[in-house]
């Protein structure tokens, strides 16, 4: 039998000393998860370390648990570097053995160079020094590392026609983007799907959608806006994501067809035609 032997993280053990306090209280995670008004499923995101409840969810965690404020405490210790409506979508993002990622305008962060990231950056904050940019490219190009590994995560990627089109970074930084995610596709890194324009209308040309997999836990669905995010793990709604993304995917070129159409876009970029 193989024995894990990777370091428990700063939430796991979270998660952990939350099931023993839960356990020696007597107490399911459907009845705990009853007290602090969520799901059974999200308790089980926060005792495998998923996830971190929010204040307010911690506070009712001590007082179904009777633990005089210990988890609100250290929760305060468990501050991460990303914006509070995505910190825990990177920690799942770590965990997933299967991402369906849609992107509706922009490349989706586990892909993108760090060209394309800093350009981002650059257009939505008006202010920031040489130094701010530095670190916001770096966070959010270490996403990356979940595939360097050879399997793990399983990638699907959507790509609405616009993402190729629209120009970030000028026109090598844009080339290079698109020909880095059409190396990943070739070398079976990732599944690549466009949606072209051809199409119309199609099931999620509302919103940027990611579902996540994983080994012994309950999917979850992952929508985002303008500063604002909703991580999903009501089962009826992460169903509905689901079939969306499947009605999208169904609409899309094929996996041959859509890498042409990358390459293609990427050359254009370069020579000026857009």
């Amino acid at each position: 039998m193989s024995v894990d032997r990777r370091p428990r993280t700063p939430r796991e053990k979270y998660g952990e000393e939350l099931r023993l306090r839960r356990i020696a209280a007597g107490l399911t995670q459907e009845e705990l998860g009853d007290r602090v008004v969520c799901s059974p499923t999200l308790i089980s995101h926060y005792e495998a370390g998923r996830r971190l409840p929010k204040p307010d969810d911690a506070r009712r965690i001590d007082l179904a648990l009777k633990t005089d404020g210990f988890f609100e405490r250290w929760l305060e210790d468990l501050e991460s570097k990303y914006t509070d409506h995505f910190a825990a979508v990177a920690e799942l993002e770590q965990q997933a053995t299967l991402i369906n990622q849609f992107a509706l305008s922009l490349v989706p962060g586990i892909l993108q160079t760090d060209d394309y990231a800093r350009a981002l950056f650059c257009a939505y904050r008006p202010n920031y020094t040489a130094e701010e940019l530095d670190e916001f490219v770096v966070i959010r190009t270490n996403r990356r590392r979940i595939l360097d590994g050879p399997s793990h995560p399983v990638v699907w990627t959507l790509l609405d026609e616009a993402v190729l089109r629209r120009r970030v970074g000028g026109p090598q930084a844009m080339a290079e983007q698109l020909h880095r995610i059409a190396d990943m596709a070739e070398a079976g890194r990732l599944r690549l799907h466009v949606l072209p324009y051809g199409v119309g209308a199609h099931a999620l040309m509302q919103s940027l959608l990611t579902l996540m997999n994983f080994e012994d836990s309950a999917p979850v669905a992952y929508v985002e806006g303008f500063l604002t995010g909703n991580l999903m793990d009501d089962p009826a709604l992460v169903s509905a994501c689901q079939t969306a993304y499947a009605l999208a995917l169904s609409d899309a070129l094929s996996h041959k067809q859509s890498l042409a159409l990358v390459r293609a876009a990427a050359e254009e970029h370069v020579h000026g035609q857009q």
